[in-house]
């Protein structure tokens, strides 16, 4: 798990300097504190730069940019392929031969065995850049779900690369400049991390499952490798065994390291699947009980999974790490949050995830296995039960649905008849949405009510542009696949990619093996959504393996902060204060009138907007450091230097109003 940079220069004549390359290097060094280097190809018509997390072998062997044995290829990479030992088996058999016991000499001996098709075989995550050190051309991919990340800018004569905004900002290469069709998708539409689009225009992600090469005199050519749906599996035995065995390999692919490896652990079936499978997996030793495996947990004190926690402990043998903190704590964390994401976030919960990150680190953990992924691919979401209602229904199967409604309602304390009645209104609206006058009565209506939001000003909602009129798929597969490919686990991904790696943590997701996510689209809903139940393959794949008390429960916690009552409490006078700060709620985007009036609303408890006040407390932050090019050079395990409300309001003072440029959006 590291940090990569590259430039290189589209005029044909430019060089790369090394004063570049170490500009954009530094800015990443919290992704990699261990280790750093260089490399440029022969012309220097291409720059490498690389900052090291050391997890698999440790040695000066692992360096990079690593040169292969032949003295072609150079190659940054950030990420792991987990299947590495199988593949250095077969590649050793081909007869390659190999310096280091890690991964990275294994992917880019792959690449020079393979070509493009190398990345058919890898498990993993990644996003790496292969150069031809002779001619200068460069080949790059990112995994198929994105989970690491890889972003690039065109300037004038160069093209930028970095794993994060940070490191192409840094390269003083980059005009900073805001993309503010982004910030109204946000704060109009609620979207963050919907496409490859950044908040800073100019500056682009390469899409998740996607390669590209780019040649000196043929340019710049990609493609995507793989989707969801492509792979299909074989198998004789059930689902719930084949998915229990898939699931036990990936967990076990996932534990291979040469450092401490921890676990994020709540009540729920995700993270309780994986520590219990790796309590079965662990090898054992003779001290054993002196080197517990070490879970890391937040317990909010409005959802009670003590019971779970501890049932899981037990059967686990687990050493427990609780995070203490508090909504002081929370708001002090947010700048300093945010500049290691380099834009807004869902919610503040994401800063609860940043503090989980820095109590590992304070441990000695430096891999965390977590259940990102469980719920965007096995149904984990209360919402993605009408979607399985509606497509029992079109199938002629009403009776079906209504003991599956009636089921579901009985063990959420719902009125099941209410819950029926709103599923006719849907599949009705579907039924409508063939005409295309109803697709864009709907469209219009919808940009209508999201232009009324009287919190914006209204020359800053000339940014938001109207939806397109199209028929919406509402299967429950069309809308998990939306969930994977576009909102919201894009988002996921990166904040927890930013998170963990502002500690210097390399975060590993099971659920995301691609075999597991290839089985579950191969299944029907029934096997995703039962009665009361969501992930329902999960539940039955674990049982006898985890604890009844969780795998019988029906009720969902998520990752919770009370951001409405923080807002009406503790941190009331931190809010309010940045409410009144005229320097940061520039009126060209804010309503500041509706935006108090709403605010002392909320104060009374008549209404709840502490999610929308959130919004545009982080947006006005990272306006101001936008506006004042504020950097994060160096970061750790440690942290950086944190801007603090004060601090940044003092520097927002100069520049009061923001100057719109006029584009169509």
């Amino acid at each position: 798990m590291c940090g990569l940079v590259a430039a290189i220069v589209t005029d044909r004549v430019g060089r790369i300097s090394a004063e570049l390359i170490e500009r954009m290097t530094a800015s990443l060094v919290h992704r990699g504190p261990d280790d750093s280097g260089t490399l440029f190809s022969r012309s220097r018509s291409v720059g490498l730069g690389f900052r090291r997390l050391s997890i698999l072998d440790l040695s000066v062997a692992g360096h990079q940019p690593m040169i292969s044995a032949d003295g072609r290829h150079a190659i940054i990479y950030n990420g792991e392929i987990y299947n590495y030992v199988e593949l250095r088996r077969e590649l050793e058999a081909l007869g390659r031969r190999f310096r280091s016991t890690g991964d990275t000499e294994v992917l880019l001996a792959a690449y020079q065995e393979w070509g493009t098709a190398c990345l058919q075989r890898l498990n993993g995550m990644w996003a790496f850049l292969i150069l031809d050190l002779d001619s200068g051309a460069v080949f790059g991919a990112r995994d198929r779900f994105g989970v690491k990340p890889l972003y690039y800018c065109q300037t004038r004569d160069k093209l930028l690369f970095a794993s994060e905004i940070k490191g192409i900002v840094a390269s003083g290469e980059y005009r900073r400049d805001t993309n503010w069709n982004a910030v109204a998708r946000h704060l109009l539409r609620n979207a963050l991390d919907v496409s490859d689009e950044t908040f800073y225009a100019g500056i682009r992600q390469i899409p998740a499952g996607s390669a590209f090469e780019i040649d000196p005199v043929a340019g710049w050519s990609s493609f995507r490798y793989w989707q969801i749906g492509r792979d299909s599996y074989s198998r004789t035995d059930s689902p719930f065994d084949a998915f229990a065995e898939l699931f036990e390999d990936s967990v076990r692919l996932r534990l291979r390291s040469d450092v401490p490896v921890g676990i994020c652990l709540s009540g729920g079936l995700d993270s309780t699947s994986i520590i219990c499978s790796a309590a079965r997996l662990k090898q054992p030793s003779p001290r054993e009980d002196l080197r517990p495996t070490l879970a890391f947990c937040f317990m909010a004190e409005e959802f009670d999974e003590a019971r779970q926690i501890e049932d899981t402990l037990a059967q686990t043998k687990a050493g427990l790490r609780r995070l203490e903190t508090s909504a002081e704590r929370v708001w002090q964390d947010m700048p300093t949050m945010l500049a290691f994401q380099d834009e807004p976030v869902h919610s503040l919960t994401a800063v609860i995830g940043y503090q989980l990150m820095r109590l590992a680190a304070e441990h000695g953990v430096r891999v965390i296995l977590n259940g990102q992924g469980a719920d965007e691919t096995l149904a984990g979401y209360p919402s993605y039960f009408p979607h399985y209602w509606h497509e029992l229904v079109r199938h002629f199967k009403p009776l079906r649905a209504w003991r599956e409604i009636r089921a579901y309602a009985q063990a959420h304390g719902k009125d099941g008849s209410a819950l029926l009645m709103r599923q006719a209104r849907i599949l009705v609206s579907r039924l409508l949405s063939v005409m295309p006058a109803y697709q864009r009565m709907s469209a219009e209506r919808e940009y209508s009510s999201r232009l009324a939001d009287d919190w914006l000003s209204g020359d800053f909602k000339q940014y938001l542009a109207p939806l397109a009129a199209a028929r919406a798929d509402f299967s429950l597969d069309a809308e998990l696949r939306r969930s994977v490919e576009i909102t919201p686990l894009p988002l996921y991904l990166r904040v927890e990619d930013r998170n963990s790696m502002a500690h210097s943590v390399e975060v590993r997701l099971p659920f995301m093996d691609y075999r597991l996510v290839s089985l579950a689209f191969q299944l029907a809903d029934e096997f995703k959504l039962h009665g009361p139940y969501n992930k329902f393959l999960l539940r039955r794949s674990m049982e006898g393996r985890i604890p009844p008390s969780v795998r019988e429960r029906v009720q969902k916690f998520g990752f919770p902060t009370p951001v409405d009552a923080w807002f009406r409490g503790p941190l009331a006078h931190e809010v309010a204060a940045l409410l009144h700060d005229s320097t940061l709620l520039d009126p060209a985007i804010f309503n500041t009138r509706a935006i108090l009036r709403d605010f002392t609303r909320h104060q009374k408890g008549e209404i709840a907007v502490g999610s929308k006040l959130f919004d545009v407390t982080q947006l006005a932050i990272w306006l101001a450091r936008m506006r004042t090019g504020a950097t994060m050079a160096r970061a750790g395990s440690a942290g950086m230097p944190a801007a603090t409300p004060q601090l940044l309001r003092a520097d927002s003072a100069q520049a009061r109003t923001w100057n719109f440029p006029r584009t169509s959006g």
